[in-house]
């Protein structure tokens, strides 16, 4: 496996979604940096499980320590580690259904690719509870973001269907947290709520999408040609299970217009060049150019479901029906919200210490 992210900045994440603990390490933290375990709390209490009617019932308290790294309120320079324990762990479904292969899961190809020594409880490496160490890494490259005062946002902006019209940045900061399906129109998030619920009570799932805005970034951020901004970043964001596709800008929908439509023109404000419209995202050659970062990640439906569905029991080679039990979210993207920001913040801290806008030891 690869469980390692970034060049400066680097992570490497540890942990199963049954085993012991969930982890992180951060390699190449500039010391200085002061930082409480409350701090990683914070963005951790967004994504833990447990929180409403349309997540899934897992009831993980999800408390962070800080193993290494950290001496007396302060980032020394060196390794840190951080780390949240398993406490709500049931595997019983799970050994009732192990031979069979879940649709929509990597049991088949983890189980080709590892021999059969795959931990197969909950999906193992290949569930979303990984996605914990994301978010405490995300916290810490947040920390070091706001020095630059650059901020991170994602919010959801369509759920089986259901678009959210385009709002404000204030809009957005506003009201992301409001709801349950973390979607800044209110109106859409209603109606959002109300679509999971009917998924939920007829044992089927839905799937979303989530917008990601970076803003402030430095121009130039990016190191073509094989680690451009938009390429990181779009590898950091599929690392979060249930990715199925990352555009940026006008995206997809750009192709469908003219380069007299799609081209983002020049213009000067207040003494400093920018552009009129933002379709390019905010990158332009693999290099953030000076406006806001605009991504989007598509999240397909969650895969278990309650339905009963057709499958291949790998032991005996045979085709078995399969009903999944267990806690799961009918829709995973209200709760990736908090992953895709941290994600971003992770690319984009990464390329700031490379591009020494921020030094190795801070004053």
């Amino acid at each position: 496996m690869s469980n390692i992210f970034g060049k400066d900045f680097k992570i490497m994440c540890f942990g199963e979604s049954h085993g012991r603990c969930i982890g992180v390490v951060i390699d190449g933290c500039p010391a200085g940096l002061k930082l409480a375990e409350k701090d990683i709390q914070e963005e951790l209490d967004k994504r833990k499980p447990g929180q409403s009617r349309i997540a899934s019932q897992r009831k993980e308290e999800d408390e962070v320590e800080i193993i290494s790294g950290v001496f007396r309120g302060f980032t020394t320079g060196a390794p840190i580690c951080l780390l949240v324990f398993n406490k709500d762990v049931k595997s019983e479904s799970y050994e009732k259904f192990k031979d069979l292969l879940r649709p929509g899961h990597a049991d088949f190809t983890s189980f080709i690719k590892y021999g059969g020594f795959n931990d197969y409880r909950g999906g193992g490496r290949f569930s979303g509870r990984i996605t914990a160490g994301f978010v405490m890494a995300g916290a810490v490259a947040k920390k070091l973001l706001n020095l630059l005062k650059i901020e991170i946002l994602a919010h959801t902006v369509e759920i089986g269907g259901i678009k959210a019209k385009k709002l404000s940045i204030d809009e957005i900061r506003k009201n992301i947290y409001k709801n349950e399906v973390r979607c800044a129109d209110l109106g859409a998030a209603k109606k959002m709520i109300e679509a999971i619920e009917r998924a939920r009570k007829e044992g089927d799932s839905l799937g979303g999408i989530i917008e990601g805005i970076v803003l402030n970034a430095p121009i130039g951020l990016g190191e073509p040609v094989f680690d451009t901004l938009d390429g990181e970043i779009s590898k950091a964001l599929f690392s979060i299970p249930g990715v199925k596709g990352v555009e940026f800008g006008s995206g997809f929908s750009g192709a469908e217009l003219m380069g007299s439509q799609n081209n983002d023109l020049f213009l000067i404000k207040r003494g400093k060049i920018t552009t009129k419209t933002n379709n390019a995202g905010g990158i332009l050659g693999g290099l953030s150019n000076g406006m806001p970062l605009v991504v989007r990640v598509a999240i397909k439906p969650t895969p278990s479901i309650a339905k009963s569905q057709m499958t291949v029991n790998i032991k005996k080679m045979k085709q078995e029906e399969l009903k999944v039990v267990g806690r799961h979210d009918p829709c995973i993207a209200p709760r990736a919200v908090p992953v895709v920001e941290a994600m971003l913040a992770i690319t984009i801290c990464d390329f700031v210490i490379r591009a020494r806008f921020i030094p190795r030891a801070l004053k």
